[in-house]
């Protein structure tokens, strides 16, 4: 996505619905920010995604998108590679809805970690890694969900999910 609509990472993990002038479309996930500068409004399509839409000899297209909400059954958490009990970085992955905030349980309440442009929420004195995690959506619904386990690099899936809005 372009870097405006990126914004520092918060628009990663959102699904969206890219339309074409000739009238069809394909729903997205964004996963990172454009390689080469794109203009707010502009998307970098994978070539699977492209091909929905028109023949790759066509290069650029010019596209409309909206945010959906897709059917996914639960969201899945990985910590990064080198987590453990003194650093950690914990991503989302398949949630329903774009994501503004994530928290660990500490010993002393909610602590909100800090999201970086890469997309994991990292605690650089690893408080709160391996606790209760706490993930608020744009819409400010919160789920929480304990028992994942500090496993570097490991996807972790939970029977939870936002609401469709």
């Amino acid at each position: 996505m372009n870097t405006t609509d990126y914004e520092t990472s918060r628009a990663c993990g959102a699904y969206v619905l890219v339309h074409a002038a000739n009238g069809k479309s394909v729903t997205v996930r964004i996963t990172n920010e454009c390689p080469l500068t794109c203009a707010p409004g502009q998307i970098d399509l994978s070539r699977q995604a492209f091909v929905e839409l028109a023949d790759l000899k066509v290069g650029r297209l010019a596209i409309t998108w909206s945010l959906v909400n897709p059917g996914s059954i639960g969201t899945i958490f990985r910590y990064k590679t080198g987590s453990s009990a003194y650093w950690c970085g914990i991503q989302v992955i398949d949630h329903r809805n774009p994501v503004t905030g994530l928290e660990v349980r500490t010993g002393s309440g909610w602590r909100r970690l800090p999201r970086t442009d890469y997309n994991y929420f990292v605690s650089a004195d690893g408080t709160g890694c391996g606790s209760s995690i706490r993930v608020t959506d744009i819409f400010g619904e919160q789920l929480t969900i304990s028992g994942i386990a500090v496993k570097p690099n490991v996807v972790q899936p939970t029977q939870v999910q936002f609401a469709r809005h």
